[in-house]
């Protein structure tokens, strides 16, 4: 059948739902025909656009982490300053975002990274390729900042990053069960002094 836009359209709500109910309860604990409901669309559609609960599973990641770059990448370039502004400017966001809903976030790597990882190996594959992309992002504002002398690391600028985003993905775990931003407070410090702002 080809692609027709109402085709994209219909693909697309059904993974916005997706996205939105398992922010929420996880992957496992959420049947298809709750999703195919929350988008509007019936219930025999749903093998048109997934072979597979699984190719499902692997397409909410890579939306996911599609529009999460975009907007991570508009945070990043889009804010004023120096590059270490910027990037303080994203872990800021992430705070905000993970402390939404009594603290429950809305990071699909968060909610479903230790879930999915032992249920599906291209699922996992989806979210190494999306966090690695994010780990990219966070190096280039690294090395950004050490070119206009805003922040400076000990070591590597990929290690550092990749040291960043471990430290706040355990701080939001941490936050969703404590149901207290308290953990995202104490990484924001770590993260000023670890960037030597």
């Amino acid at each position: 059948m080809p692609v027709t836009s109402r085709n994209t359209d219909t693909r697309r709500n059904i993974l916005d739902a997706a996205q939105r109910i398992m922010a929420r309860r996880g992957f496992s604990a959420v049947g298809l025909n709750e999703v195919l409901s929350e988008a509007g669309v019936p219930k025999g559609s749903f093998y048109h656009f997934f072979a597979s609960k699984d190719a499902f599973g692997e397409a909410i990641l890579r939306s996911y982490f599609t529009d999460y770059v975009a907007d991570m990448d508009r945070v990043i370039a889009g804010a004023d300053g120096s590059a270490a502004d910027r990037l303080m400017a994203y872990w800021q966001q992430w705070r905000q975002t993970q402390s939404v809903d009594d603290c429950q976030g809305k990071c699909l790597a968060v909610k479903l990274g230790a879930e999915v990882a032992d249920l599906s190996e291209s699922m996992r594959l989806a979210l190494k390729e999306g966090t690695d992309a994010v780990v990219d992002r966070i190096e280039r504002a690294i090395v950004a900042g050490l070119e206009d002398g805003s922040l400076s690391v000990d070591g590597e600028p990929r290690a550092a990053a990749q040291v960043l985003y471990d430290l706040w993905l355990g701080a939001s775990v941490m936050a969703k069960i404590h149901r207290s931003p308290a953990p995202l407070d104490t990484t924001m410090t770590a993260t000023r002094q670890f960037l030597h702002l």
